[in-house]
């Protein structure tokens, strides 16, 4: 058997050999077909000369700023050329293999997995951990490729700066198929920099520094970003941005707002002039940068990170199109385009229009797509349109008639054409296409086959902006803001900024640096010239070339331009390179079973740098990275084990309960103790959370609680010193007194809310604006609980009146049943004075005799009619009477000191005053000019107030207000409750006071049932009581005794008579 396998291994052997070599054939096909080669950037010298007039270096690659082509003038220029000319035959300027997308056939997949199976077993040696000497890689090159490099070495020695750069470009990148050799290339670029100051060698001298690439250099942030800063000086775009980073988040450097703002200003300068160069209406940008872990579902995998998982998840059932390949849903469009679905014709004109990542721009077909539903609606050349169209063809042959008309403006996959722009235009603005109008007016602003005419243009641009189109927003805003109007043009550049407009950003940010009709703001500022700098990708970031080699599979390569990107700021840059440099991506590492899995080179690994990117990445509010910050610092990868550190990190991570795995790894801390205190509680808790936040979690989720639940039970049955798993008690609602409720709602309205159910309305997304205190939302709560306090005093008061007058009407309705069964009828009182059922308002008016006792707080009226009090001599009279003839005072309900006069007033007997029917009148003159008087007083007192408000300014007189009404309503309303309950104790309790007023009724009733303003039966006084004085209370002595009756009594004397009476 053994010798059967022996015999069958040679001829494995050829058969994979074969099936490699027709692998390799093919790749060469697609090498020859141009599908890929290593000169397909979209860095054309076009675009890149646009910018910082900067062209490519030999190898295809970007290069950048000032000087970065050597000047090789002088020695060693002839051996230069001639190591070019060989270079140059070399064909492919790559080692790494090309790109051969895998093909979707039944031969094509076997013969690509056989291609990966025998490089596998049979070229899968170990990567050298060492660099290779001279010696040993020039036995390694091919002739040609040696006699080259041997030239540029003579050359080198020579100093000349083009074999400098020659030699470092092929050891840092492997050109021409030469081995690696950072070490070698610091050593050349650090060359290069001090020979000729070449921005390109300082901008790679100062990347090589910021990141230790392949341990050529350790890591010094410091000469980093000086190497960095000679470049920015040489116009480097590439040290511009990520100089600019480095001050704007403290990296090496103190944080710097002003310094950030300069370099980020420069790079969005540039980057707009670079939109601006291209066609009517901006360059047309497609954005390269993207995380490589979403394709995968996210760092920890579909469903466990936070970008595929919770709100995030792909909604849609197993039978919706959400997950669908791309290609499926091209598939399916372009199936219902040809079954005559115009929308599906119209979606793919879009598609090929716009571009994305998985697929490149094709005019051609777009135009073809954009024709055919035009013409659907315009069969003719005059532009007439069909009379059968279909409902909604109107509305779509418009949009299309705006994309051909853009296309003709521009010149995209067609010769440019204004006039044909223009009847595609028209066409497009009968049915109020907002593309149509925009496009139009930019050619009336700029000229475009029209005579300018700016108003014409804001014309247009106003009713495309109607329809929330952003470039015409920016468009219209940058007309107000020539015109001098900034607020409005403001306002046109926020609405615009919503949809990502390039330009509106910009437009923000030049009016927040030079404070334009507003203070300047530099962080303000710098944020919006960091979005416009990292909108133009295409003038200093390799995104393309990084993707592209990411799916060839030359991951070092990816990695050293995603490494350039990260250093300049981006994201997800950042995020890619921790990603690929992530040795921890499983717990299970199946690699580690399979032959070679460690022949990963040494440049991945390196968990320092994973680590700092990460860090860098979560600052920038990506959850996963700071979630695999944790990760590291709890297991110590790339620095010292910090558990305090990870729970910090897994805390702010499930911060709104936004990554389901941090709430998981909280959880299981809590559970075993490491970090943080064993809470077994604590740790249900987390888990709990941690489920409902993603609902796929179930699983484990359930596993971790079942154990858990096993170590409580343990916990608890033993006695253990761990909080174990204990059921939530329902709070218990503490029942409040009517008393009790009202001061602690006056004390603290937050006693009231403890017994509710709280929910968090707290708002992850939302951001506080600048200057954004929350003070006016404490003055609309303080003015609310005011209205509240106020409104509470009101209805007491209410309650009390309503009481007094219900009083007032019984006693009044008992005297006229009296009079009636006696049959007589009292004379109607005097003119002049009020009758008894006579209506005086809500509550008594300044001038009344009861107001006093209502500003006193009293519960019932004066016990005598009112009129007229005696004077003192008459008051004298009755004093001094015989005993025959002691007079009868009227007992009170209210104790004497809420009595509005002197307690001799109520004196009152059964004879009869004379009266004077004009004294009376000018009684009743006096009383309403008086209270005419109290209301303009009042008024004057409301306007002398909004002046000083108007004056002073509405915050501090607002808070001014608020105490006030506080203090006031709260006061008055604990008045009212005093006195209220001082009463009923008084009485000896509610069942005593009705006993009282049980027993005064029939008092009452044996006397003869005189009511409340009947005269009390007395001596017959007749003629001898004479009314000589009428002595009637000023508005000064009443505000008088109304103060003194609100301290807690009345001022002065008080009868002996009536003191003496018992009051309830």
């Amino acid at each position: 058997m053994k010798d059967g396998l022996r015999r069958l291994l040679p001829l494995l052997f050829l058969l994979f050999s074969g099936l490699f070599s027709v692998v390799q054939s093919a790749e060469q096909e697609v090498l020859v077909d141009g599908q890929f080669h290593e000169g397909k950037h979209a860095w054309d010298g076009t675009a890149s000369g646009a910018a910082s007039g900067a062209g490519l270096d030999l190898a295809g690659r970007p290069s950048h700023g000032k000087g970065d082509r050597p000047n090789g003038d002088g020695q060693g220029q002839a051996l230069v050329q001639e190591a070019l000319d060989i270079l140059m035959g070399l064909g492919s300027t790559k080692g790494a293999p090309g790109r051969f997308d895998r093909p979707s056939g039944f031969l094509g997949t076997a013969a690509y997995y056989a291609k990966e199976i025998f490089v596998l077993l049979f070229m899968n040696g170990p990567s050298p951990e060492q660099p290779l000497e001279n010696s040993q890689r020039d036995s390694k090159l091919s002739k040609p490729l040696s006699r080259a490099v041997g030239l540029l070495d003579e050359a080198a020695q020579q100093e000349n700066a083009d074999a400098l750069f020659l030699l470092a470009e092929m050891n840092f990148w492997g050109d021409y198929t030469f081995p690696r050799n950072y070490s070698e290339a610091f050593r050349k670029y650090s060359e290069l920099s001090a020979l000729q100051g070449n921005s390109t060698a300082q901008y790679m001298v100062g990347f090589m520094y910021a990141t230790g690439i392949g341990n050529a250099v350790e890591r010094d942030q410091a000469k980093a970003l000086l190497y960095h800063s000679f470049a920015a000086l040489g116009g480097d775009i590439r040290s511009e941005m990520t100089v600019a980073f480095r001050y704007h988040t403290g990296i090496g450097t103190a944080r710097s707002c002003d310094d950030a703002s300069k370099h980020y200003k420069s790079v969005a300068d540039k980057a707009i002039q670079y939109w601006r160069s291209g066609p009517p209406g901006g360059r047309w940008m497609i954005r390269e940068g993207y995380r490589l872990a979403d394709d995968e579902g996210g760092v920890y995998g579909e469903g466990a990170s936070v970008v595929s998982s919770g709100v995030n998840a792909i909604q849609g059932g197993p039978n919706s199109d959400t997950h669908a390949a791309f290609d499926d849903v091209l598939e399916y469009l372009d199936l219902m385009s040809r079954k005559g679905e115009l929308k599906a014709t119209f979606r793919l004109g879009m598609l090929h229009y716009e571009g994305s990542r998985p697929m490149k721009r094709n005019l051609r077909l777009a135009r073809k797509y954009f024709m055919s539903v035009a013409k659907k609606h315009w069969p003719g050349r005059e532009g007439k349109a069909s009379p059968g169209a279909t409902p909604g063809l109107e509305k779509l042959a418009s949009k299309a008639a705006g994309f051909l008309g853009r296309m003709f403006l521009r010149g995209e996959g067609m010769e440019q054409s204004f006039e044909r722009a223009k009847t595609w235009f028209q066409r497009g603005i009968e049915n109020g296409d907002a593309a149509s109008q925009y496009y139009l007016g930019l050619m009336y602003l700029h000229g475009y086959g029209f005579p300018k005419d700016a108003i014409k243009a804001a014309d247009y641009f106003r009713s495309s902006a109607e329809q929330d189109y952003a470039p015409a927003r920016t468009s219209l805003g940058a007309l107000f803001l020539d015109q001098g109007d900034v607020q409005v043009a403001i306002r046109y550049f926020e609405l615009a900024s919503r949809y990502g407009h390039i330009e509106s950003f910009y437009y923000l940010a030049e009016i927040a640096n030079q404070g334009v009709g507003r203070e300047r703001s530099c962080g303000l500022a710098t944020a919006y010239y960091k979005i416009v700098a990292e909108r133009a990708e295409a003038i200093h970031t390799p995104f393309d070339l990084a993707n592209d080699a990411y799916e060839d599979g030359d991951t070092e390569t990816a990695l050293i331009h995603f490494l350039m990107a990260a250093e300049q700021g981006y994201e997800s840059s950042q995020a890619n390179v921790a990603y690929i440099l992530d040795e921890e991506k499983s717990r299970l590492q199946i690699d580690s079973l399979l032959p070679g899995a460690n022949r990963k080179p040494a440049v991945f690994k390196n968990p320092e740098l994973a680590l700092i990117y990460w860090t860098r990445s979560a600052k920038q509010s990506n959850i996963d990275s700071l979630v695999k910050m944790g990760d590291y610092y709890l297991d110590g990868i790339g620095t010292h084990a910090d558990q305090d550190k990870a729970a910090t990190c897994y805390q702010a991570a499930a911060e709104f309960q936004q990554s389901a795995q941090a709430l998981w790894n909280l959880g299981w801390m809590h559970e075993n103790g490491i970090g943080v205190d064993q809470d077994f509680h604590l740790a249900k808790r987390f888990y709990d959370l941690s489920l409902e936040t993603n609902q796929e979690a179930y699983l484990p989720v359930s596993l971790s609680l079942l154990k858990l639940r096993m170590r409580s039970f343990w916990n608890t049955i033993t006695n253990g010193r761990i909080n174990s798993i204990r059921e939530e008690p329902e709070p218990k609602k503490k029942k409040w007194s009517f008393r009790e409720w009202i001061n602690n709602f006056l004390e603290d309205d937050q006693l009231y809310y403890d017994d509710m159910d709280d929910e968090d309305t707290t708002d992850p997304i939302r951001d506080s604006l600048p200057g954004d205190d929350g003070f006016y939302d404490e003055i609309e709560e303080g003015i609310l609980e005011s209205f509240i306090i106020i409104g509470l005093a009101a209805a007491l008061a209410f309650l009390v009146y309503y009481r007094q007058q219900r009083q007032f009407n019984h006693r009044r309705d008992a005297q006229n049943n009296q009079q009636a069964g006696a049959g007589g009828a009292q004379q109607a009182p005097a003119q002049g004075q009020p009758q008894q059922g006579e209506d005086r308002g809500f509550f008594p008016q300044p001038g009344d005799p009861e107001f006093g006792q209502w500003v006193a707080g009293g519960t019932t009226s004066t016990v005598s009619t009112p009129g007229p009090r005696p004077s003192v001599s008459e008051s004298a009279k009755l004093n001094t009477a015989s005993p025959s003839q002691t007079p009868t005072v009227q007992s009170s309900k209210t104790p004497t000191r809420n009595l509005p006069f002197k307690a001799r007033s109520s004196i009152s007997t059964k004879a009869k005053l004379p009266h004077d029917p004009e004294f009376a009148a000018l009684l009743t003159e006096e009383r309403k000019v008086l209270q005419e008087i109290t209301t303009v007083k009042a008024e004057i007192d409301t306007l002398q107030q909004a002046e000083r408000i108007n004056a002073k300014g509405l915050d501090a007189e607002l808070e001014v207000l608020i105490r006030k009404w506080k203090g006031g309503a709260r006061q008055a309303a604990e008045q009212l409750l005093e006195q209220a309950l001082q009463k009923v104790t008084n009485a000896g309790g509610p069942r005593a006071w009705r006993e009282a007023q049980r027993q005064q009724s029939e008092f009452r009733s044996d006397s003869g049932g005189w009511g409340f303003n009947e005269q009390a039966p007395g001596p017959e006084t007749g003629d001898d009581f004479e009314r000589s004085d009428v002595e009637i209370p000023s508005k000064v002595e009443m505000d008088e005794m109304g103060k003194r009756a609100g301290e807690g009594g009345v001022g002065g004397e008080e009868d002996e008579d009536v003191s003496s009476q018992p009051s309830l």
